[in-house]
């Protein structure tokens, strides 16, 4: 691969360079701004933003022009279809202005920027900055210390608060940072090396994109980041009149929230942007949504969450009918007993196989220990024996054998198995004679058997049986595929529970629950739920309480929410390793950012060993000699469990040294400042090192800088990379080593026998180690395939989200327009159509008129316009637009009527003293079942009940389209688990699931029209009586909803999105701390005193009275 790079940067050129030279003149132009921003005074630097948005302004003027004449027509006209074209033109003319406004963005960057590093260069210098008090500065000195008013001026400190921690500004852009900044604003991905500044490079387009006041979303890997880098940096923008807020200070569904999303910039978790889009999608109200559109999104850590959290959905889910009943309990003996009986029949078997090895026998004994590896590859035992000398050469070449001409000879090795594992892909599978022995012990030899249901359907109809009799035989049969397709399920569910899972390695059991533990720190992943049924098969496990069934409501993958935005770039230190899966899946390109000072760390070959236990020990002293010369040592490894081991062997060397891991996550901050000191060895897992600022002195530079030592090779170069970085930051001295053996999980799964092989030839003795380049890109290899395995996963997850996301963007799209209800009409005039046409096209075929007929009635409440045989002779196009226009006229002129009738019990609740409604809620009913509807009293009162019936349209097509999505979910979600039986036909799952899922969302398109039209149709009061009209109080019953992140198989959970969450799985009964209160507790009888943001009026009461107020989000604590 390096050889085909090297030919395509002769004839190609090397891209990083061609990126760089691209972007050299616009450096160029921004210093060259800069000089001239430096004569300006500090009002005239901050009136550049006014000059910026009027230019802004100026090119959307005429767009916005043609919008309103647009509206107008819509107003003015009655033509429907003709409202449809305006509508659309709106749409275009709207992205038209989108690109015009981006030209003149690009065209005002470099002085764009030049203005951010200007006011970054100011605060630096100055310690305090003072101009002409603006609106937005008084609104601002409100809430901001750093802020204060005195006479007509304001007086900028450079010192505030940042998360709790008191930050004096001291940065300033350098002309990297500047080529960053571009890369971002044109949407694509910067990668820059730790230590390089990316929280500040990020101000650059998030100024210039914050402009156009379309919003720009900055998202990060976890709350701690949102809340400190939004305080960071806060000034620097509101400086300019630039409003910015953090979602993560505000609870769901908030006015607070709803706040944050309407400021210029908005900082937020990945998380929370995800659940309050599809929060706002069950929204029942146009005032409960709180996002605005997908405009413009930096993605910090961008490799975190677009290529490791992409696969994980976001979902909200609540209860399903019968939830509880399952089979886990009832099956987990039979798993229980068949696993101990492989266990016991395995460990005799490798006793064999080492016999027949020692005595030269390697045919049979080989036969055996591919047994043994494909019943239980994780035993300790197994993985002991393989790292013996030519051992798993003799299993490669065994497995090799029985694997050629399509695995024709493998049934042989798995016939005394009763499931066989592959482990790689966390695969697992029965073979008959575990079929065999659990329908032994269930006294049913089809008890786990699918009945063929076109030879059982076919011996039912040749028994020419009643028709009554008929169906109830056939439901039986259908009845029996559904409860053994689900026993299968839970079988194969309960089995990788039981062989493939760990406790306290994968997850723990806490508080009577089982909670996921991320692989990288063991903290505990909070809301994280195995899918397809895996958790529960683990809960059955451990005897906890199996949690119900949930039913999802709404859900959507990291992947597909950020291909919404129209402009998508991120940052990180680690993308260059997946910039393929990046372009490929979010078209993003991804270009190298150089480094300030050039990288001055060595980094050496790796060196590897044969066992664990040699590994150790070389690490063990490799770490007491360079702590002896006066260099800080960071130690990263792959587990909690093996940071704890080196922990105990390097007391036992006594040599002083901290672990960084959950169990001490409260001393981290402490941990990381000290970790920089002479001869201090700190402990980390690999994936702590994102994010981790080590600082070093000059003392130490002098002595060779911070060495990072790498225990075990990640699955991920990423990972490795992370921990590399925490060296060599800003062009510092240091060094970084990774310490491999053939027991590692890497190379024991996806590791070349090119290793073992070399290893065995030069005849190593135990302690003894090869160092080599070729050796290392060996193990580079090794992380690849692993690479390519979970891109393949991620990828399959995609395509199913993709048939679910097509079908997400017409039922939210449709539930937007009932919403805002400006399109409404244009949706019901299609939803009419649409009916009327399947009406047609079913009747006309057999010309059916009676049929026809009956439909016509029944959904339109109408007569049909044609005799039987006219019917017959006339076109189906002609019957279709005739019908329609008959339908559409009729139910134009129904609402008028049901607006004049409404009216006169409208005008009694409305004039009558004794009601001071603002808000009513009005039951209508179609005869069959009632729907309330809610709606503003005095506006349907002066629009003479019009907009009671507008509102009517509303709710009745929300509560429709809410309960079939609903409805269509739940098919979903059981056809994705119903389609994996495909395999066993050699079919394509995901070819069956996007048939049938097109088929089902055909059906329930037509369902929600259908019964959307016959509701309006026949709609109507049930009576006159004004007491039947009451107050809408706004209090809703809300239902238990659960908010979660399905995890998926192999994932590469990265530890910096839980930083704050959770503990270390081996301290399971340890009280969990998340939060030091650093002030006192304030008691609800206690006096406060709190201050109204808005008019500056103060009030001095009870806590427990000002909590109410504080809650509002108008008036905040002030502090003694």
């Amino acid at each position: 691969m390096s050889l085909i790079n090297s030919l395509l940067n002769i004839f190609v050129g090397n891209k990083s360079k061609k990126d760089l030279k691209e972007v050299e003149s616009i450096v160029n132009d921004i210093l060259s701004y800069e000089k001239k921003l430096s004569l300006l005074d500090h009002n005239e630097l901050r009136n550049k933003t006014f000059e910026f948005k009027n230019q802004i302004n100026l090119v959307r003027e005429p767009f916005n022009n043609s919008i309103s004449d647009f509206k107008a027509k819509i107003n003015s006209s009655d033509n429907i279809d003709e409202k449809e074209k305006f509508y659309m033109e709106i749409d275009k003319i709207n992205e038209s202005s989108s690109l015009k406004v981006e030209e003149k963005l690009n065209e005002i960057l470099p002085e764009a920027f030049a203005v951010v590093k200007e006011t970054a260069k100011r605060f630096k210098e100055n310690s305090k900055i003072s101009v002409k008090a603006s609106q937005s500065d008084m609104q601002f000195s409100i809430t901001k210390k750093y802020i204060s008013i005195e006479g007509g001026n304001a007086i900028w400190s450079n010192k505030w608060d940042a998360a709790g921690k008191e930050v004096t500004w001291d940065m300033v852009h350098y002309n990297v940072q500047l080529v960053g900044g571009i890369a971002l604003h044109r949407g694509k991905i910067a990668e820059m090396h730790t230590g390089e500044g990316k929280t500040l490079v990020a101000t650059l387009p998030v100024y210039l994109n914050a402009l156009t006041g379309k919003g720009v979303h900055l998202v990060t890997v976890n709350d701690y980041l949102a809340k400190r880098d939004s305080a960071w940096m806060a000034p620097i923008f509101e400086f300019h009149g630039l409003t910015i807020d953090c979602i993560d200070h505000y609870s769901p569904n908030s006015e607070g929230r709803k706040k944050a999303y309407e400021s210029d910039i908005t900082y937020g978790t990945n998380n929370e942007f995800g659940f309050d889009y599809l929060r706002d999608n069950m929204a029942h109200t146009s005032s409960d949504l709180v996002q605005k559109a997908h405009n413009y999104a930096i993605v910090d850590e961008v490799d975190s969450v677009l290529i490791d959290d992409a696969r994980t959905p976001l979902i909200i889910s609540g209860p399903v009918p019968k939830g509880n009943i399952h089979e886990f309990n009832e099956l987990k003996p039979k798993i229980n007993s068949i696993v101990q009986k492989q266990k016991q029949l395995l460990t005799q078997v490798l006793s064999k196989a080492k016999k027949l090895i020692i005595d030269g026998n390697t045919e049979e004994g080989g036969f055996n220990l591919l047994q043994v590896f494909r019943g239980l590859p994780k035993t300790s035992a197994l993985i002991k024996f393989l790292s013996e000398e030519g051992v798993k050469q003799l299993l490669q070449k065994t497995e090799n054998f029985y694997m050629q001409d399509n695995n024709r000879e493998m049934p042989k090795v798995d016939m005394d198995l009763f499931f066989v594992i592959d482990e790689k892909n966390n695969q697992i599978e029965l073979t008959d004679k575990g079929i065999d022995s659990l329908s032994t012990e269930s006294q049913d030899e089809n008890f786990f058997i699918l009945p063929d249901l076109s030879t059982e359907i076919a011996k039912i109809e040749n028994k020419k049986m009643e028709v009554d009799k008929e169906v109830q035989e056939k439901e039986k049969i259908y009845n029996d595929f559904g409860i053994k397709s689900e026993r299968i399920h839970t079988l194969n569910q309960l089995l990788k529970a039981y062989t493939l899972f760990e406790k306290d390695t994968e997850y723990v059991v806490m508080d009577n629950k089982v909670k996921i533990v991320d692989e990288q720190t063991g903290r505990i992943m909070d809301g994280r739920r195995y899918s397809d049924g895996l958790h529960q098969a683990i809960e059955a496990k451990e005897n906890v309480k199996i949690e119900d069934a949930t039913q999802t409501f709404a859900s959507v993958t990291l992947q597909n929410y950020f291909r919404m935005y129209k402009k998508l770039s991120g940052m990180t230190g680690t993308a260059i390793t997946e910039a393929g899966e990046f372009w490929d899946i979010y078209k993003l390109d991804v270009m190298e950012i150089p480094t300030n000072r050039p990288i001055a760390r060595k980094d050496q070959d790796d060196l590897i060993y044969k066992t664990k236990r040699e590994k150790y020990n070389a690490v063990i002293e490799h770490v007491s000699k360079i702590s002896n010369e006066g260099r800080p040592i960071l130690i990263g490894t792959t587990s909690v469990e093996i940071s704890e081991l080196l922990a105990r062997m390097l007391t036992i060397k006594k040599i002083k040294h901290n672990v960084l891991n959950a169990k001490l996550h409260k001393k981290e901050a402490d941990i990381v400042t000290e970790a920089g000191n002479a001869g201090i060895v700190t402990i980390a897992t690999n994936m702590a090192g994102r994010g981790t600022d080590i600082k070093i002195n000059d003392l130490v530079k002098s002595n060779g800088g911070l060495a990072i030592v790498g225990t075990e090779r990640h699955d991920s170069r990423r990972v490795d990379r992370q921990l590399r970085g925490r060296s060599g930051r800003q062009g510092d001295p240091g060094s970084s080593q990774f310490y491999v053996s053939l027991e590692d999980n890497l190379m024991r799964l996806f590791g070349s026998d090119r290793v073992a092989k070399m290893m065995d030839k030069m005849g190593l003795e135990e302690g003894e180690v090869i160092q080599h380049s070729m050796m290392t890109k060996t193990i580079e290899r090794a992380q690849k395939k692993v690479e390519e395995n979970n891109f393949g996963i991620r990828k399959r997850l995609l395509e199913y989200d993709d048939v679910m996301n097509a079908q997400r963007e017409v039922v939210y799209k449709r539930r937007k327009h009932a919403l805002q209800g400006d399109r409404l009409k244009v949706d019901i005039a299609n939803m009419i159509y649409d009916t009327t046409e399947i009406i047609v096209e079913n009747n006309k075929l057999s010309n059916n008129y009676k049929e026809y007929e009956f439909d016509i009635i029944r959904y339109f409440s109408l007569s049909s316009q044609f005799s039987e045989d006219e019917f017959e002779k006339t076109e189906s196009d002609e019957i279709v637009f005739k019908t329609y226009r008959s339908a559409y006229d009729h139910y134009n002129t129904k609402m008028k009527i049901s607006a004049e009738k409404v009216f006169p019990v409208i005008k009694n609740v409305f004039e009558n003293p004794s009601n001071n409604f603002e808000r009513i809620v009005v039951p209508f009913t179609d005869g069959k079942k009632t729907l309330n509807v809610v709606s503003d009293l005095k506006s349907a009162y002066e629009s003479k009940g019009e907009t009671l019936i507008n509102d009517f349209e509303k709710n009745i097509s929300l509560a429709i389209i809410d309960e079939a999505w609903k409805n269509h979910l739940r098919k979903m979600d059981e056809l994705k688990q119903s389609v994996q039986l495909a395999v066993h036909e050699q079919k394509d799952p995901l070819i069956i699931y996007k048939f049938e899922s097109f088929e089902l969302f055909k059906s329930m398109l037509d369902k929600i029209n259908r019964e959307i039209i016959s509701f309006l149709f026949k709609g109507e009061l049930p009576s006159k009586d004004p007491s039947e009209i009451r107050e809408d109080r706004k209090i809703r019953r809300k239902q238990k909803l659960n908010l979660s992140k399905e995890e998926v198989l192999n994932s590469d959970e990265l530890a910096s999105i839980n930083r704050n969450v959770g503990q270390n799985a081996s301290s399971r009964n340890q009280q969990i701390e998340t939060i030091v209160r650093e002030e006192k507790k304030i008691g609800r009888n206690e006096k406060v005193t709190i201050k109204n943001i808005t008019n500056g009026e103060q009030k001095t009461l009870k806590y427990k009275i000002a909590e109410n107020h504080l809650k509002n989000g108008d008036w905040i604590l002030m502090n003694d």
